[in-house]
């Protein structure tokens, strides 16, 4: 009959090498790692004939909430057609951000507005 010490040392021995083996390859660690960011919620102001300051941590997922302060129709449309927000005067409207990379906005009826998302 094996010894007590014996017994001990028999199964945590073979599991030990095998956890340790797992995490050198990053196996399991989803769930230990920390949740991806939650989306967050931006405003782009529009005033003046001009687009305000985008953000510049886009992620994808993120939503942008259009708000035209100017008493003119503007739209944000996107160069690669990914979004096009009809904004009436005063009006607000949404884009989620479904893709990486550069996004080049304007405004349909006034080609002179224009700005640039930059999504990670």
């Amino acid at each position: 009959m094996p010894s007590i010490s014996q017994r001990r040392s028999s199964s945590p021995v073979r599991i030990y090498p095998a956890l340790v083996i797992l995490s050198v390859l990053g196996i399991g660690a989803a769930a230990v790692s920390p949740a991806a960011a939650a989306p967050k919620t931006y405003v782009v102001v529009i005033d003046k004939m001009k687009f305000g300051p985008v953000p510049a941590n886009l992620r994808k997922g993120d939503k942008i909430v259009w708000l035209n302060r100017d008493m003119f129709r503007h739209t944000a449309t996107a160069g690669n057609k990914s979004f096009d927000v009809d904004l009436p005067p005063t009006s607000k409207g949404v884009t989620v951000v479904r893709s990486a990379g550069v996004i080049s906005v304007t405004c349909r009826y006034h080609p002179g507005m224009r700005t640039m998302l930059k999504i990670s």
